[in-house]
């Protein structure tokens, strides 16, 4: 790492004073009486004629500090070679400017960045806590969940623009546009951490865009009305939509609300494949794309810097030369990067690390929920739970757009799209996970097993747990009009929200249960062996509490338990060649 602009440490890296301790199995700044003093910050005396700046707050203008810690020396901000033009709406840290002639940053595949960057932040935490003042934020406008939470499942949306404002990339991304959404990818994280899911999402994906309440660089709200089918690229930059303009079209397209975004400079490609000391590749043949500049011979290559970027741009070279085929593209080479990230021969580098954590939080944005250092590495510290053989990179399904003659565009596979969105939205993993998960997997499905009694003999409660108004109701007249479940009635609201419909029962009621999860649906895991409770007639009575996932009396309540066929998948553990 360069040296310059850290004060006294002119020929000292930092990295060379993080020590490992066996002990807790974590890297520990060190430095003895006589060591020269390094850019990471460490306790000092202030001098007698020192006074302490005061604290600024987070309404102050652009370029803000952080107040001082007592003792400790404020670490030196490093600035960028040239200003950087802001995200549509961006409101972050660092000052909005105005370009400079003939500045080309390539912002593009942001979202990939961001998904490298995050998985890796666990292991960087002790210095990204230095790198602050690198992170800009833009507001989720209500979009999001309210963030990500430690004990429930994640959903990261990762954007990536084709807007270019800067150095070194005018081969690449759409000159003189405000950008668009050209790759984006739903990083779904199990409640348990044992496997994830990442979805890329085409651009070129024919959608609905929502209206988008979106804030204003002066603080006030603008409602940007929505347009009906166009690409979904254009749910970001257009009009001056933001990035919770994007997390609303998801949300809309997959029924899956995200938790937060991030959006990165996808220049951090360059450095990063560097810092790590590039990543292996595989091709399956010779290629020579002179739009994206690669050229690579068959067989397997290390890549970095402008090679690596030039490898997840091509999209000619591969496949039938489409936005598909590099998405394809790109999910072989963030795999690869993943694989390396978490090799030893990164992670017990602490000055891999340490240049990972400076060229990510750069190039990243995040929402306004995620803006602070602490969340981020809580979020690293998550993702860096995952193992990569249980990380399924996959694209949404689709099919060729039936009203075009020239094929431009896609749309949704209808038959396997909805299925896709369902596992994601259920938490339901896309690879087999340990053999545990597979015994109480099969323990949760033996409920579903054995005598169903008649549905004349069901009796059962039925409270609306977070549902909309009136389905408890609705459920009721389907029951007793249309199945036969006559010995059930409304008890009203459930005492708290539920998130999953859940039915609770004593053992003696199985086969009642039964009856009742086959006539709405309901997965094992929504049976929960408990105790009856008494009816209106004082009898002994299920409970059937509706959660916020039911949509309605006779909507099957059953989560897939597998990707429908001919779903294109991968895992990150694997290396696999582009064709």
């Amino acid at each position: 790492m360069d040296a310059q602009g850290r004060g006294r440490a002119d020929d000292i890296d930092p990295a060379d004073q993080w020590v490992l301790n066996p002990n807790t199995g974590e890297y520990e700044l060190r430095l003895g009486s006589s060591a020269p003093q390094s850019g990471v910050p460490s306790p000092r005396k202030p001098r007698p004629s020192e006074a302490a700046p005061p604290a600024r707050s987070r309404s102050e203008a652009p370029g803000r500090s952080r107040p001082e810690t007592p003792g400790r020396a404020a670490p030196p901000r490093r600035r960028r070679g040239a200003p950087e033009e802001p995200l549509p709406g961006r409101r972050g840290r660092r000052p909005a400017k105005k370009a400079a002639k003939g500045r080309k940053v390539l912002l593009w595949t942001g979202g990939a960045m961001a998904f490298v960057l995050v998985a890796g932040a666990g292991a960087a935490y002790f210095y990204i806590e230095h790198l602050n003042d690198n992170i800009a934020s833009v507001s989720d406008d209500g979009a999001s969940t309210g963030g990500f939470s430690k004990d429930k499942a994640i959903n990261i949306l990762l954007i990536g623009t084709d807007k270019r404002t800067g150095k070194g990339n005018g081969s690449y991304g759409d000159a003189g546009s405000v950008g668009h959404a050209d790759t984006t990818i739903l990083l779904h994280v199990s409640k348990d951490r044992s496997n994830a899911t990442a979805l890329s999402i085409p651009r070129d994906l024919i959608v609905d865009v929502p209206d988008c309440p979106t804030t204003q660089e002066d603080g006030t709200q603008k409602i940007i009305p929505g347009t009906q089918q166009v690409r979904f690229n254009t749910s970001l930059g257009q009009d001056g939509r933001t990035p919770s303009c994007t997390m609303r079209t998801v949300t809309e397209l997959t029924g899956v609300k995200p938790d937060n975004f991030m959006v990165a400079d996808f220049n951090a490609v360059k450095t990063l494949t560097s810092a790590v000391g590039g990543v292996e590749v595989c091709v399956g043949k010779d290629l020579d794309d002179p739009d994206s500049h690669l050229k690579l011979s068959k067989g397997t290559h290390t890549i970095e810097g402008e090679q690596a970027l030039a490898f997840v741009r091509t999209r000619h070279a591969v496949g039938f030369g489409g936005d598909l085929s590099r998405i394809g593209l790109q999910q072989q080479f963030l795999s690869a990067l993943m694989r390396k990230l978490k090799s030893n021969d990164t992670l017990t580098s602490p000055s891999k690390m340490l240049d990972l954590a400076e060229a990510g939080t750069k190039a990243l944005t995040v929402d306004s929920q995620l803006d602070s250092i602490g969340k981020l590495k809580d979020l690293g510290l998550e993702l860096g739970k995952l193992n990569t053989e249980n990380l399924t990179f996959t694209t949404t399904p689709v099919i060729d757009n039936p009203t075009e003659k020239v094929k431009a565009t896609v749309v949704l596979n209808e038959s396997t799209a909805p299925q896709v969105f369902d596992m994601i939205k259920n938490d339901v993993s896309f690879t087999a996970v340990k053999e545990r998960k597979k015994k109480e997997a099969a323990a949760v499905a033996a409920r579903l097993k054995g005598t169903k009694a008649p549905a004349s003999e069901v009796r059962v409660r039925i409270l609306n747990g977070g549902a909309v108004a009136g389905s408890a109701q609705e459920t009721l007249s389907w029951l007793q009009n249309e199945e036969g479940v006559t010995k059930s009635e409304n008890a009203g609201n459930a005492p708290a929200p539920l998130a999953k419909t859940t039915l609770e029962y004593a053992p003696d009621q199985a086969g009642q249960a039964r009856r009742l999860a086959d006539l709405m649906g309901l997965s094992g895991s929504a049976m929960k062996p408990g105790e009856s409770v008494t009816n209106d007639q004082g009898l002994p009575a299920m409970t059937l509490t509706l959660g916020k996932d039911f949509e309605g009396a006779g909507v099957s309540l059953t989560a897939p338990a597998k990707a429908p066929e001919g779903v294109q998948k991968s895992t990150a553990d694997k290396v696999e060649c582009a064709k």
